[in-house]
Order: structure tokens, then sequence, then C-alpha cells
């Protein structure tokens, strides 16, 4: 996060580590400890000082120039999603304003007139603030209450829930990074990453690797506790009214056993509504 006093300069040696020299076009020289990049060869490559690149891995440089930001992000073959999180870092970015709680009429309309699918809201936190009826028997009640991270990390029926619980655990922690590293995070991202490295081991371990990226898993597998197993297809939007929401629709394709479980669970959370 870019409140810490070297987030940058841990970014910079973390992306170090994990680029090979074959993959810059360096050759390989015999007995070579290092499995990633040198400082050396960073500098090198992005055409900076070693003395310059080493201050900023230490954090006694922290305010270089987008030039620079730019040519460390080519060096170290960075995505487009890490590119713009050095930038955050660097606090070269625009400010990130936080969204609003709520989310418009018009897009909670366009959510009903999906029945056949899961749509649902989440904050930068991950936190579901809108959902459909499919989506809100999709998630379940505890899921809902939690927010996203805090239910995969917290609560252990989370992995029985994911079938590739891993998968799904990895990619969500690269895009809290991704949300924490803007110039003004959102109020609720700080105090979630500080209480998910306080009270999850295996947080803290993904949390470390600094990979960075946006909501990019495409297929999870959920073995759901009312109506089984579930083979899902989501894509993630950003909601361009509210920077920072983000719309995700889960699908299924149609006939499958997964699109009638999906259907399912729309008339579950109906008829849960129309008792109560």
């Amino acid at each position: 996060m870019t409140d810490q006093p070297n987030a940058l300069g841990e970014f910079l040696r973390a992306q170090r580590g994990r680029v090979t020299p074959a993959a810059v076009g360096l050759p390989q020289i015999a007995g070579r400890r290092v499995g990633g990049l040198r400082r050396e060869e960073v500098a090198v490559l992005a055409g900076v000082s070693v003395d310059y690149y080493t201050r900023l891995e230490q954090g006694r440089e922290r305010t270089p120039s987008a030039q620079v930001v730019d040519a460390l992000s080519t060096a170290l073959k960075l995505s487009p999603d890490a590119r713009q999180h050095a930038y955050r870092l660097a606090r070269l970015a625009p400010r990130f304003e936080p969204p609003p709680a709520e989310v418009s009429a018009e897009l909670l309309q366009l959510m009903d007139a999906f029945p056949g699918a899961a749509a649902y809201v989440v904050d930068p936190a991950f936190r579901v603030i809108a959902t459909n009826a499919t989506a809100r028997a999709l998630l379940g009640p505890t899921q809902l209450a939690a927010g996203g991270l805090e239910y995969i990390f917290l609560e252990p029926s989370a992995r029985d829930y994911f079938v590739e619980w891993h998968v799904v655990a990895r990619a969500s922690v690269s895009a809290l990074r991704f949300a924490a590293g803007f110039a003004a995070p959102h109020p609720a991202v700080p105090p979630l990453v500080e209480r998910l490295q306080q009270n999850s081991a295996d947080f803290r371990s993904l949390w470390a690797d600094h990979t960075v990226a946006g909501l990019n898993i495409t297929e999870k597998i959920i073995d759901h506790p009312e109506v089984g197993r579930l083979e899902l297809t989501y894509q993630t939007l950003d909601v361009r009214d509210a920077p920072g929401q983000q719309l995700t629709v889960a699908t299924a394709p149609a006939g499958s056993s997964s699109a009638d479980a999906l259907a399912l669970l729309g008339t579950i959370d109906a008829t849960r509504r129309a008792a109560r």
C-alpha cells in the first residue's frame, strides 16, 4: 500500500526477482545464484544508473519521473495492471476518488434483467453492495455479510465452496493489491489488508508475492451447499459512472446442468423473499 515507507522499492524488488535473464535476452551464466535479475541488470535495461536504481529499491529515492517508471516497467516486463500500479506507487497517477456507496437505479434494473445469470456489484474492498436474485442465492448470507476477501480467507467453508480455492485466493489478493495502490485508497481497503494479514497466513504469503492484476479470473467451479456443483464463466466490468465499483456477471452455457442450477437458485431466493 502507498502509506508504507518503501512500497515502491518492495514492489520493484519483487518484480525483479521473478524476471529471468533469458526473458530479457541476457545470456545464461553458469553458477549464477540469483534466480531473477540483478539490480545492475535492471539498471542497464532501464537506462538508469545502478546507484539510482538501488536508491529506489532501498526507499532512499521515492519520486521517480514518469519516464523512469515507464522504463523500469518495460525492463521488468510488467503487465498493464502492474505498470499502472507502479505509477500509483510512485504517486504519478491521478488521486482516487472513493466511489458512491450505493448502486444506481439504472444498474440495478439492468442486473434484474439477467434472470439466468448471477449479477452483483462490489466496492474497492470487495464488499458486495448490490445483487440480483440469483446472485443473492449463489453467494449466500455468509459471503454477503463478510465480503469477498474475508470470506475467502477467514471462513473455513470457503475452501469447500470454491473447488479451486487457491486459484480464487491468488486472483483475489492480486486484485486487492491493485485497489490498494491508489494514491488515496478506499478507506475500507487499508484496514481490510491489516485484518487479513493478522488473521490469515495464506493471505500474508500471497500478499508478500506482490502480484498485481485486476479481477481477471474468468472461470470458477463452485460446490454450492444447495444446488451442488456449478461451472461458471465470470465477466467483471468497471462501472463507468461510479469509478471503483465493479459489476460481475456469472453465467453458464444454455442447457447445461450449471445453467439449471443457476435458475434454481433464482427460484430459491424468490421463494425465501416471498416467505418473509
